[in-house]
């Protein structure tokens, strides 16, 4: 069943890494609902010319420059929301980082400066926006990974940092739930790309390594997913108040196996990867 436009005419919407990737993808299906839109990113041009381009149809939308990672913006961000829009109905952290490199040679702040995005960043952002969605009923959507669930070799620490995801949506759940806040943690496999990226994209932690490492899902074989299919679904499991989206959807069997037996699970995993 498709998705409903009237439900997200005029919802109030904030989007982290909202200037490009898949965050931009899911401002522009927004907008095209008839949501009012604030995105956040960190380069200021990419930023407005993001905003130029969704305002030209027809949208309300604005900028927010400025780092999610940085003490104190995920809450200073949210409040301004809030003022700005009258309310809060959703919020998605989309921004984050990958890397390339085996996970003994992953440097310390390598390490840091991952989960500073995709785990603290996400934390912050989810604490910050409990409250305003909890009275409106709104949406909390992590953008995690197939990577939240199991962990690819030659990804270095990134599965380390998305894996946090997990727990987070869970005791969000279990916590808010009830009081009305429906949190959405999304794990998709690779993304196909939908601007021009540089070929280091995935930034490697050494050399050396093997070529389909700095491929999308390190490798893995698994076709991408079309971003707009994947933001359509987002949107429909907010509106069906999903605890997960998982796709492609036979990921699950693998995320059930290597529960069962972990061998088993391993074993998968470098046979899908190469």
């Amino acid at each position: 069943m498709p998705s409903s436009h009237d439900y997200w005419n005029r919802k109030a919407c904030l989007i982290t890494g909202g200037s490009a990737g898949l965050g931009r993808v899911l401002a522009e299906t927004l907008v095209r609902r008839g949501a009012r839109v604030i995105i956040n990113g960190r380069n200021p041009e990419r930023l407005a010319a993001a905003v130029t381009e969704l305002k030209q149809l027809g949208g309300e939308v604005t900028g927010a420059v400025g780092d999610i990672a940085a003490v104190g913006f995920a809450q200073q961000l949210v409040t301004d929301t809030v003022d700005s829009l009258q309310g809060l109905d959703f919020v998605c952290h989309a921004a984050g980082r990958s890397m390339r490199g085996e996970l003994a040679s992953t440097s310390r702040e390598d390490f840091k400066s991952l989960w500073r995005v995709n785990t603290l960043a996400a934390f912050e952002l989810a604490r910050a926006a409990v409250e305003p969605l909890t009275t409106t009923r709104g949406h909390l959507v992590l953008i995690g990974s197939l990577a939240s669930r199991v962990s690819p070799r030659l990804i270095g620490a990134y599965a380390e940092s998305k894996f946090p995801l997990t727990a987070m949506a869970q005791q969000l759940r279990l916590e808010r739930g009830p009081a009305g806040l429906h949190t959405l943690l999304v794990c998709p496999g690779p993304i196909a790309r939908t601007e021009q990226t540089p070929s280091d994209r995935y930034e490697a932690a050494e050399q050396g390594l093997p070529e389909a490492a700095s491929k999308p899902g390190g490798g893995a074989k698994v076709s991408a997913l079309d971003p707009q299919k994947l933001c359509d679904r987002i949107l429909q499991a907010c509106e069906s108040r999903q605890a997960e989206l998982i796709m492609p959807g036979r990921a699950r069997l693998l995320f059930v196996l290597n529960q069962l037996s972990p061998k088993l699970g391993d074993w998968l995993l470098r046979k899908m990867s190469g």
